[in-house]
């Protein structure tokens, strides 16, 4: 299994996570099925989501989708916006296109498991934080009659649960998240990264009906111009959830010092007493941010920071209110 972890070469060395008593480096089938009771906490159904973005906006949650209907000959009293011109060019009368309320609404969650989400210096992997988050809401939207689909992408592979209602499709879901095979990593090129990523939010607007409530639980690590003009198109008919994964250690660097840095199997040490390139690496996260909190001022777009050091239950019942 892949480890990375940081230990000063001044002091004693620090445990790897998965020795400490707090970290977490891999979750079980039985785990994710426990956190059912935790997630009655949360509420999906709410029309609100809080934003943390400046200006402190609420913004309206587009609720359920439209699934279209029939058409018929116009009426007085029609929205034009709902005109068939297609149907209306081939008659020659106007005609309005119907549409009838979704009774289950998707909840899409993508879920990252690329080789740079298997990272922490504190609390648990990023991946860890991901399945944990995503077990949560996935409990929420299916007591709130929700239907509940997802994404599981890393750095090769995607896989793909279209949205089915009730719980025996979500226990599915969570089998193949608790499978041992999931958490073990077998080295990737940096050259995928942009790849991979893009590739997920493509498919994600290929399988997602408009209305659709998605989360993308992600480090969004490779996030460039074009894959973030598909999160863009994504708003445009979807609400659209980007849990951004982290560690504090990605944010800024620890005091100037040396450093042994580990992936388990090599290991280095880096020096971090020169303060430009403290200065350097904490640009390279803020310009990551900054593009983030960028989409999430677009419409149908939100932001949701997800700490290696934070409880992802926590986190999500100041966004998604409690149930009283």
């Amino acid at each position: 299994m892949l480890k990375r972890w940081f230990s000063s070469t001044a002091e004693s060395a620090s445990p790897p996570p998965e020795q400490s008593g707090e970290g977490v480096v891999r979750l079980g089938t039985r785990a994710l099925i426990a956190l059912h009771h935790q997630a009655g906490s949360l509420s999906l159904a709410t029309s609100k989501i809080r934003s943390q973005q400046s200006g402190g906006y609420v913004s309206r949650f587009k609720g359920r989708g439209m699934e279209f209907d029939e058409v018929r000959p116009y009426q007085q009293g029609d929205d034009v916006r709902s005109l068939d011109w297609r149907v209306t060019a081939r008659t020659g009368k106007p005609h309005t296109k119907l549409y009838r309320e979704e009774r289950e609404r998707a909840v899409l969650l993508s879920v990252d498991l690329r080789d740079t989400m298997f990272f922490a210096t504190r609390g648990a992997y990023k991946s860890v934080r991901a399945v944990q988050a995503a077990t949560l809401l996935g409990w929420s939207a299916v007591d709130g009659g929700d239907r509940v689909g997802a994404l599981l992408f890393d750095d090769r592979n995607h896989q793909e649960h279209r949205p089915r209602g009730g719980k025996p499709p979500l226990l599915h879901l969570l089998k193949s998240l608790g499978e041992e095979t999931r958490w073990q990593r077998a080295g990737a090129s940096d050259n995928r990264v942009e790849e991979s990523l893009l590739s997920a939010v493509q498919r994600l607007r290929r399988v997602a009906s408009p209305g659709s409530l998605i989360f993308i639980l992600s480090d969004f690590a490779g996030l460039n111009r074009t894959s973030a003009s598909q999160i863009t198109e994504l708003g445009r008919h979807s609400e659209v959830v980007l849990g951004f994964c982290h560690d504090p250690l990605e944010a800024e660097l620890p005091p100037a010092g040396h450093y042994r840095v580990s992936d388990g199997e090599q290991s280095r040490v880096i020096d971090t007493s020169s303060s430009s390139q403290r200065e350097a690496y904490h640009a390279r996260f803020e310009s990551q941010l900054g593009e983030l909190e960028r989409l999430a001022h677009l419409p149908g777009i939100h932001l949701l920071p997800l700490s290696t050091a934070d409880d992802p239950l926590a986190v999500l019942q100041r966004r998604f209110g409690v149930k009283r």
